[in-house]
């Protein structure tokens, strides 16, 4: 995480663990089970190779995603949530939900 910065309440330091386009959606998809890169961006779509690296990097130094990597040739690489990852999951499923709500009265 970046240098410690001052907050009123949680939010500060919660936004700037998952803050950005990609960080929430990549922790969405890794709720289900460890996923390999490729399997990432697929169901990502618009995100590149270098930028869904970037953001696991990130996420792994924030410790909510796990980096595995099995001793095979080629060498396979899984990524899956920490508990610290599946805690904040948990906690972003109500604004899911909300977004979803939001979404709906801006196509009425």
């Amino acid at each position: 995480m970046a240098a410690s910065k001052p907050y009123n309440c949680g939010i500060g330091p919660a936004f700037e663990v998952i803050g950005g386009k990609w960080k929430a959606l990549i922790l969405y998809e890794l709720q289900a089970g460890p996923v390999r890169p490729g399997g990432l961006r697929r169901v990502l779509g618009d995100i590149t190779e270098k930028m869904l690296i970037q953001q696991l990097r990130e996420m792994e130094a924030d410790g909510i995603v796990r980096r595995e990597v099995f001793p095979e040739v080629p060498p396979r690489v899984e990524y899956s949530t920490t508990e610290l990852g599946a805690e904040l999951n948990a906690a972003l499923g109500p604004v899911a939900r909300w977004g979803e709500k939001f979404a709906q009265t801006k196509k009425a």
